[in-house]
């Protein structure tokens, strides 16, 4: 299956990139995929990341879907 990632912020900076589709596994989960991100792109274990899946903010244990998107961005806070 692919899903498509989307990085927005300080993580497309660290990827180089606003979007990359990805192959994965049946039953891959989140932490899966992230895992794999954080080892082709080490810096990302430097922030606190969010993640949503179909729009919708999404916990390590969500299981991905063939075609999926995915975005991948850090918490932002305000003064």
């Amino acid at each position: 299956m692919v899903v498509n990632i989307l990085f927005f912020g300080s993580t497309a900076d660290i990827a180089e990139t606003r979007s990359l589709n990805r192959h994965c596994k049946d039953e891959e989960k989140v932490s899966d995929l992230l895992g794999k991100l954080s080892q082709e792109y080490p810096a990302l274990t430097n922030h606190k990341l969010l993640i949503a899946v179909n729009e919708e903010y999404a916990d390590a244990d969500t299981i991905l879907n063939d075609g999926d998107e995915i975005a991948v961005f850090t918490a932002v806070s305000g003064g």
